[in-house]
């Protein structure tokens, strides 16, 4: 859409140059931790690719629509997942719980007001601003972690810093390992062609 080679945009930034959700700035932990934080954020997701496959700017709409298909599957799996380690008693429920308290106050980092919002929501290529989608997902994981009877999080601490990277805070020493993983294999030859 903006003319960037994907890879490049993927691959090729510094750390610093990243930005994402505070949620995800949680180091890796135990399987409890992995599946709250993918619960949280897929169900945040699902519900922020809706709205942008509702908008008016047609190329992002229909591209959105192709990832909002294969993303169902992401919200199954990590359901079964939830679900699996709340019906347990011991370890495995209490491990879920304490990951979802850890998680908790920066679950909702995922809706932070974008930069350039409001313009977004004007022009229609977003249909809702963010605190719309935020009520949405809290809904929506409301009914199901409370028929788990797991906490549902709390309000975001900080949302005027809910973002790490260029327009919020730093990165912490998770995102620091997660990149030089995921960018090892292009850095390893940079001029190969994938």
């Amino acid at each position: 859409l903006t003319g960037t080679d994907p890879d490049a945009l993927a691959y090729d930034r510094e750390p610093a140059d990243y930005r994402h959700a505070r949620l995800l700035d949680h180091g890796r932990g135990d399987w409890a931790m992995t599946m709250a934080r993918r619960y949280l954020y897929e169900t945040a997701d699902a519900v922020r690719l809706e709205a942008l496959v509702e908008g008016a700017w047609a190329p992002l709409a229909e591209l959105v629509a192709k990832l909002v298909r294969e993303e169902r599957y992401h919200t199954m799996h990590v359901e079964h997942w939830l679900e699996r380690l709340a019906s347990g008693p011991g370890e495995p429920r209490d491990r879920l719980i304490a990951a979802l308290d850890t998680l908790g106050p920066d679950a909702g980092t995922v809706f932070t007001l974008l930069p350039g919002e409001p313009a977004l929501v004007e022009a229609g290529i977003l249909t809702r601003p963010m605190s719309d989608l935020e009520a949405d997902w809290r809904a929506r994981i409301g009914e199901t972690l409370g028929r788990l009877g797991l906490p549902a999080p709390p309000a975001t601490t900080d949302p005027a810093h809910g973002r790490s990277g260029p327009i919020g805070l730093g990165h912490g020493p998770a995102f620091d390992w997660l990149h030089g993983e995921f960018t090892a294999v292009r850095r390893s030859d940079p001029g190969a062609t994938w």
